[in-house]
């Protein structure tokens, strides 16, 4: 499988959609998400204030830092409860992830990964994505975390 940081916030704009977290449905949500997380025996869910926030320079930082930087950003996001659109969020996930926190936070400016992060998420909008997470397997598309163990059959 392959993994791909895309900017939530282009597919929403190319796709006419918004986040579940800005309409009617956010408590429910929020409620399914720690539930979720429990039934995982995952930790507890602190959500960021605010929350949803900007991650367009964190989804760079990702580009840049792979799935350890990926992984590290979302406990940082969702355990510790920090906004990812704060640069000390970033410095902090990098940390955690073992990468040099000042050459992410650097890289997160690079025309190249600025370029990366637009070619993913065009790919994405191409593919039919709509929202995240989404898995794209042979022709088929999986949307949304009710959706992923779909994917797998």
């Amino acid at each position: 499988m392959e993994w791909v940081p895309v900017l939530l916030g282009g597919i929403f704009r190319n796709t006419g959609r918004m986040s579940w977290a800005q309409g009617p449905e956010r408590e429910a949500g929020m409620a399914e998400v720690e539930r979720r997380a429990r039934e995982r025996g995952l930790p507890p869910v602190r959500w960021p204030e605010p929350w949803p926030n900007d991650g367009l320079r964190v989804m760079r930082a990702a580009v840049f830092g792979g799935v350890p930087f990926a992984r590290a950003a979302f406990r940082v996001h969702f355990v510790s409860g920090v906004p990812l659109s704060d640069a000390s969020a970033i410095f902090l996930a990098a940390d955690r992830a073992g990468l040099d926190p000042a050459r992410v936070l650097a890289a997160t400016e690079e025309q190249a990964v600025k370029d990366a992060l637009r070619a993913n998420t065009d790919r994405a909008l191409g593919s039919g994505v709509s929202g995240v997470p989404t898995v794209v397997v042979g022709g088929d598309t999986f949307w949304g975390d009710a959706e992923l163990e779909a994917a797998t059959a």
